[in-house]
């Protein structure tokens, strides 16, 4: 434990280094024994991914274990996702980004086999928590196009783009010299090359046989002993797959004209049925019209009922612009079901795994472009599973996100009481099938909630406890307002493009749950949480008039209008108040001189509001136009629940509201709020006057964008009106690899910005004043020019007097200066302890008054009042290059940081660890950096993300007890935690994939199948393929790779601690292994004492009594 002695650490400490430099000035007054320990050190700190939530970005195949219960889905990005039950998930990724095409599981095995697009195939293992490739096979000379592997087989078939079949042994990961050439599988049927390898699959009921499918139309069923075909089929439409009966007599083909063809093994004539589903049937019996390709078929059979032919695709092309559809036929019925989105796979989910017994499907799990879902196939209008998984994270474009780490409680089981009123009706009443593996260990107990806002207005609250993630509420902020029908009827006042609702920031007390949240039009909604169900007849509708300043040459008779009449800066009266109005009330829409004024950009509803348990609207707050200049989106927003006041800043100025009494306290611009006095205070300058091209905070494509604005400092992306990011956007910057901090051509760089925008603020209790000696609830605020600003608030203490009495308002001016805009503020006591805002506990605000009659308001401790030439605690400042610790009331600096020289901070907060409280920094160039407090020691630094785009700059958030999260696609989050503790917890919170399960028993032949050879054929498939009988194939054909979870990347990892790690694992595994054969010798040998002494027993007693004569 290092202890710091602030005086003495003062005297000596005045150089400073460039980069990463920390210099401190002398705080004079500090008492002899004001001594911080800090017990925050590095070896406290690892960074590691913990999980990642969402649907699968851009998925590309699946597969499913029917005995294990376990779903893997690969991307096109090279990612493996893989889910068992709720909450027990797993993602890997491919060394390579190249996209999967094929994934299959060795059943029951613990294992799964995947084909990726750069022509290789990897084994991965299953049977640890986190799942690693044993082996790899990089193919050279042809391409993967499709493989299969049959059940309890250890032999897996390859088919590529040339139309040659190469066989692996799964063991070994090597080539057997078995290959079925093209030409020799077609010989002089075709004149033409049959195309690459579309499908592979044996007969069910003969393993010797296996049927090939080629893209042009030709089917072969090859024998693999004689090494010839026993029969050819050829259709003249491509084919894009193939499906058995389980009796192994026919199969089906699905084509690219929207027919299925089904054909009888020992007939290649001629197909045995032709049917095109949803083709129009000609009366004249003409061939019906062609549809579009069917690009699957699954053909499944059922012991009691009828057949199963389920397929997507097929529909007519009279149906352009027809949503996607799944066709289950089951006997003479036909059932099509519409998808949100388009289908990229889907698979029949049976009970057993053998592909020779009835199949008895009870489900099919259809996986879609943004989408998974599982269709019930035993109930009557196939109705879906309700998805346990958090797969809903992208249902509208996540535009901001906030973690909360150690809630109360309650809140959670308060949240989840009243969201489960919103769940959808009509899910099959079965339970979920997908229910593989077993959850972790974990001893992770303390509360999480994310909280997320999306594009369409919507917020949703998660359960985030656990390593889990589970959706608990979710709150509709658009229903507030009026929706224009179309583009014609859109209103001439929106600011922005698209989205007009989205979700630009929120905060939130979890103590109180006042939810405050700041859309794009400029508008900020209060919430507070009910119990009860309520109806509004008016909602509380506040109207902000924030003027833009005056440029430095205007005429100076030209005066800054106020929507509130304020004291002057450093007076501590109180500014008169503006009266609530409401929805009904009118303004002014045009000035004298024909521009809008006074008009918000939205329109709030004017019918009553039924407001449902949970969050229900308290006041909203509409920044207008002013003299046909539009409002400003909101870069800043803080709420706190005791002072019930919220505080809101822009490149205007800032606004204080009391959402108590409804009444707005101040709204001033940025200059005024410095004192006449304050040395950093800068000129007001008029705005560019530019309309907002775009609030579109999600991702999305704009020419308007250039490649230079791949991502902007917080501040700076706050000042530009244009927020819209191509989602897929990943140039390079060749200078220095970090993100540019130029901006949209209507805005200029951050450096020459002439509006100093409110960029972070913060309410707290503290000595703001030199000369104050007790503390006072408090309201900082920082800028993009880096300017601590302080304003004292005279809160009435009694609940009764909150709400007669106006609060008081006094500027303080500056308390500190940094370089680069201010992300982050907070207040240490004398010990370096956190203290924390002051809250209200929560009381239901419609619950009857005797029930509220109680104390409403718990602060935490305030710091201790303070005597003169004394300090009492300190200030903690971060901004996008510096942070700085400022003692106060004297409001001297004691130690100052240089984050970063070459790049900016874009997200930072005052975290609380285990062991202390810290700073957790992540810098535009990819670093995650935290510094100790109050000494701002650097603890960890580490270079997590080389390159990054604005989705992660704009989501990205810390949270106590070193948790961390940001959304890493459009559609997943990323958590990863920068505490050691949890890294080194980290495998016993995670979950099992892999169970032990019995394979169930393979179906009975029966006495007459046994007896006259109609039952399933077995094969010796080492006699064919093993190197004695087949050779050596071409080593030029393929390399094999030793995965990192194999033996030989065990042995090849052998160097350091590691590798000492990796031998000592492998020989106990190898003394357990002889120890296990040990005992079991042991126990023969005890086995076969005890039987010979049971036969000495025998015979003693057989001659006992006999005579030696009768012997």
């Amino acid at each position: 434990m290092k202890k710091f002695n602030i005086r003495k650490v003062l005297d000596g400490f005045t150089a400073a280094s460039s980069s990463s430099s920390s210099s401190a000035s002398l705080q004079p007054g500090n008492r002899d024994n004001d001594v911080i320990q800090e017990t925050l050190q590095s070896e406290h700190f690892q960074l590691c991914k913990t999980l990642r939530h969402g649907f699968p970005y851009q998925p590309s195949a699946m597969a499913f274990d029917p005995v294990q219960k376990i779903l893997a889905i690969g991307t096109q990005s090279g990612a493996l996702r893989l889910f068992g039950r709720a909450g027990v998930e797993c993602y890997c990724q491919h060394e390579s980004d190249s996209a999967i095409i094929q994934l299959q599981f060795l059943i029951n095995e613990g294992a799964l086999v995947s084909a990726l697009a750069d022509d290789s195939i990897h084994l991965w293992n299953l049977r640890q928590k986190i799942p690693a490739i044993l082996h790899s096979l990089k193919f050279s000379r042809e391409r993967i196009t499709f493989f299969h592997l049959p059940f309890q087989s250890k032999w897996l078939y390859i088919g590529t783009e040339r139309g040659n079949i190469h066989i692996v042994n799964v063991e070994s990961f090597t080539l057997s010299g078995y290959v079925i050439m093209w030409n020799k599988a077609i010989e002089l049927s075709s004149k033409t090359h049959p195309g690459p390898v579309v499908h592979i699959s044996d007969n069910p009921m003969d393993e010797g046989k296996l049927l090939i499918g080629y893209e042009c139309g030709f089917v072969v069923l090859w024998d693999l002993k004689s090494k010839k075909a026993d029969y050819r089929y050829n259709y003249d439409e491509a084919i894009h797959s193939v499906a058995w009966h389980h009796e192994g007599k026919q199969f089906v083909c699905s084509h690219s004209d929207g027919t299925l063809t089904t054909w009888n093994i020992r007939s290649p004539a001629k197909p045995a049925q032709i049917i095109t589903p949803h083709g129009k049937q000609p009366k004249d019996g003409k061939k019906p019209e062609p549809c579009k390709p069917i690009l699957k078929v699954e053909y499944k059979t059922a012991r009691a009922g009828d057949t199963f032919m389920i397929l997507s695709g097929g529909l007519s092309y009279d149906s352009v612009g027809h949503r996607a559809c799944l066709t289950v036929m089951h006997g003479k019925s036909t059932a099509v079901l519409e998808m949100d989105y388009p289908i990229v796979d889907f698979l029949a989910l049976c009970e057993t795994p053998y592909p020779n017994d009835y199949q008895d499907p009870y489900a099919v799990l259809v996986l879609l472009e943004k989408d998974l879902v599982l269709i019930d196939l035993e109930q009557p209008g196939y109705p879906s599973f309700e998805n346990p998984y958090p797969l809903t994270i992208h249902e509208s474009p996540v535009t901001c996100c906030e973690y909360f780490v150690d809630c109360p409680p309650d809140i959670i089981p308060a949240l989840y009481s009243v969201g489960s009123r919103q769940k959808r009706q009509g899910y099959s009443k079965k339970e979920w099938p997908i229910s593989g593996g077993n959850w972790g260990q974990g001893t992770q107990s303390y509360p999480e909630i994310i909280i997320t806002g999306h594009a369409d207005g919507s917020v949703k609250f998660w359960d985030a406890s656990a390593l889990m993630l589970q959706v608990l509420y979710k709150l509709k902020t658009a229903k507030l307002f009026e929706r224009a029908r179309s583009k014609e009827e859109k209103p001439s006042t929106d600011i922005v493009d698209e989205d007009p609702f989205a979700i630009q920031s929120l905060a939130w007390c979890p103590e109180s749950r006042v939810l405050c949240i700041a859309g794009v039009s400029a508008h900020v909604i209060v919430y507070r949480f009910s119990k009860q169900e309520l109806t509004t007849e008016e909602v509380q509708l506040l109207e902000v008039r924030m003027q833009c300043e005056l440029n430095e040459v205007d005429s100076p008779d030209v005066a800054v209008e106020q929507a509130s009449a304020v004291s002057t800066p450093g007076a501590s009266s109180s500014p008169q108040s503006n009266a609530p109005q409401t929805h009904t009330s009118t303004s002014s829409n045009n000035s004298s001189d024909g521009l809008r004024d006074n008009v918000p950009c939205l329109r709030v509803r004017n019918a009553p509001l039924k407001q449902s348990p949970g969050y229900q609207v308290e006041l909203i707050i509409q920044l207008v136009w002013v003299s046909g200049e539009p409002p400003q989106q909101i870069t800043s927003l803080a709420v706190n629940s005791a002072y019930g006041l919220v505080a809101f800043g822009n490149g205007n100025g800032l606004a204080v509201v009391d959402f108590l009494q409804k009444t707005l306290l101040l709204n001033m611009s940025t200059a005024e709020l410095y004192s006449s006095s304050d040395p950093h205070q800068k000129q007001p300058r008029s705005p560019r006057k530019a309309k907002q091209p775009s609030g579109g905070l999600c991702d999305g494509s704009d020419g308007l964008v250039g490649s230079e604005d791949r991502c902007k400092s917080p501040t700076s992306a706050k000042m530009s009106r244009k927020f819209s990011m191509a989602a897929d956007q990943k140039q390079d910057d060749a200078r220095d690899n970090s993100f540019n901090r130029s901006r949209s051509s209507s805005v200029t760089s951050i450096d020459k910005e002439s509006r100093e925008v409110i960029s972070s603020l913060h309410f707290c209790d503290c000595l703001s004043r030199k000369s104050e000696v007790s503390t006072a609830a408090s309201l900082w605020m920082g800028t993009s020019l880096g300017t601590v600003l302080a304003i004292s608030l005279n809160v009435p203490s009694t609940p009764e007097q909150r709400l007669q009495q106006t609060v008081g308002i006094s500027f303080c001016g500056s308390l500190v200066r940094l370089k680069g805009g201010i992300l982050c503020m907070a207040v240490l006591d004398l010990t370096g302890a956190l203290q924390p805002p002051a809250y209200e506990c929560w009381y239901d605000p419609n619950a009857p008054e005797e029930e509220r009659e109680r104390t409403r308001r718990r602060r935490p401790a305030s710091p201790p009042s303070t005597q003169e030439n004394q300090d009492s605690h300190y200030a903690v400042v971060c901004s996008e290059k510096q942070a700085k610790v400022v003692s106060l009331p004297s409001q001297n600096c004691v130690f100052e940081h240089n984050i970063t020289e070459n790049s900016f901070v874009l997200r930072a907060d005052v975290v609380a660890m285990p062991a202390g409280v810290c700073i957790a920094c992540f810098c535009a160039n990819g670093h995650i950096m935290t510094l100790s407090l109050p000494s701002l020691r650097p603890l960890l630094d580490v270079n997590y993300l080389p390159l990054t785009d604005m989705r992660i700059a704009r989501t990205f958030c810390f949270s106590n007890l070193g948790q961390a999260l940001y959304l890493t696609s459009p559609t997943e989050i990323q958590r990863l935690t920068y505490s050691q503790e949890t890294c080194d917890n980290l495998q016993e919170m995670l979950g099992e994939l892999f169970t032990p399960v019995e394979t169930p028993e393979a179906p009975n032949r029966g006495f007459f199948k046994g007896l006259f050879g109609g039952g399933a054929q077995s094969l010796d498939r080492e006699d064919l393929f093993g190197e004695l009988a087949a050779g050596k194939a071409s080593r030029s054909l393929a390399q094999h790779i030793p995965g990192p979870g194999s033996m030989e990347g065990m042995k090849g990892a052998a160097s350091g601690v590691v590798g000492e790690l990796a031998r000592a694992r492998i020989a106990l595994d190898e003394r357990g292994q002889k120890l296990g054969e040990l005992e079991e010798r042991t126990a023969a040998m005890m086995a076969s004492a005890d039987s010979f002494s049971k036969h000495a027993h025998d015979v003693m007693l057989k001659y006992k009594d006999k005579k030696w004569y009768q012997l």
